[in-house]
């Protein structure tokens, strides 16, 4: 029974569609407490997404429009904060849990669209490695921050790997792609990929019946015992089925807290105002934006639609290789 309760779950989250407007939240504190949250209220600013191309295609794109219906950057125009004095952070879904398809901000494309990534010319799928299936987290970044690759971070002693934070939303809800949630951040896990510092964020949706309850990185092993373990297992053997090496790890694997955290948060969103002002370089990142008023980059709604329109049509979803589903692995840490 649990085995069959757990594919509806799974085939309900791998088919569902593309979120139409997210919200965000504003919030009243009903205690003392510096994180703690509830009696959320519903604010007047949304975000929609508007795909474009049919998904499972190298056309498919998702845009993203504001409450005005302009074309926005999701890597630059949504503000990092949603509420800076309670910490509360917004975070751009890119892959739903449970789900394998590879979906990321395009940060090399005009206003910055979510798309399956490429290799080889062939969409990149998460293969589902015991005993995991698809990604075990809402996946997703924080906008408005940049891991500069000409910065060596001084815990990890490697370089920034050009793309926004990353975050992993472990509350139970299974959000959409292209959701904008509320969430406070609760740790992080220093990865080194590739030589390069991949910093993976632990927060939670604050709307999730947890959070109240949530507020550091021993919250997680207090309430989800064995959690935090198998992130990392996950995130060191997840591309081993494709040919790579076991991922590896800054502190011995060990997660650090929420101060550290939020210090790695607010170095790289110093990192991308240096960006988006054109005082760092910015290679092949696409800068464009249509809100952030002290960037060269800022270009008018009417520029940005103009980037819309270039995309394909609008398509009916294209079936997948089933081995994406029917291909499970079992990758031995131990060898």
């Amino acid at each position: 029974m649990f085995a069959n309760n757990f594919r509806r779950v799974l085939s309900a989250a791998c088919h569902q569609r593309t979120f139409t407007k997210v919200s965000l939240a504003s919030y009243s504190r009903v205690q003392p407490s510096k994180f703690q949250f509830g009696n959320f209220r519903i604010s007047a600013m949304a975000y929609s997404g508007e795909p474009r191309g049919a998904p499972n295609s190298l056309d498919y794109r998702l845009f993203f429009r504001n409450s005005n219906g302009q074309v926005i950057s999701p890597f630059h125009d949504i503000p990092l904060y949603a509420d800076k004095e309670n910490q509360i952070l917004n975070m751009v879904v890119e892959v739903p849990r449970w789900t394998n398809a590879k979906m990321e901000i395009d940060t090399a494309a005009p206003m910055n669209p979510i798309k399956q990534d490429v290799k080889k010319g062939k969409l990149r799928f998460v293969r589902n490695c015991f005993p995991h299936h698809g990604y075990i987290w809402n996946y997703g970044a924080f906008p408005q921050t940049w891991e500069d690759p000409n910065h060596t971070d001084a815990s990890t002693k490697c370089k920034g790997d050009n793309d926004p934070l990353d975050v992993c939303e472990i509350g139970r809800k299974v959000a959409k792609r292209g959701e904008v949630i509320q969430v406070k951040v609760l740790g992080t896990l220093a990865m080194i990929d590739e030589g390069e510092t991949d910093w993976k964020i632990f927060a939670i949706d604050v709307t999730d019946p947890l959070a109240k309850d949530m507020n550091d990185i021993d919250d997680i092993r207090r309430l989800m015992p064995g959690f935090l373990e198998a992130s990392v297992n996950w995130f060191k053997i997840y591309k081993v089925p494709d040919g790579k090496p076991l991922n590896e790890f800054a502190f011995n694997e060990e997660p650090k807290n929420r101060e550290f955290a939020m210090g790695i948060v607010n170095e790289t969103s110093g990192q991308w105002q240096k960006l988006i002002s054109g005082e760092s370089d910015a290679g092949k990142l696409s800068c464009q934006n249509v809100t952030v008023d002290s960037s060269k980059y800022k270009v008018s709604a009417a520029e940005a639609q103009a980037e819309f329109d270039k995309a394909a049509p609008v398509a009916d979803l294209i079936p997948r290789d089933p081995e994406v589903d029917n291909n499970n692995h079992f990758v031995n840490t131990k060898a």
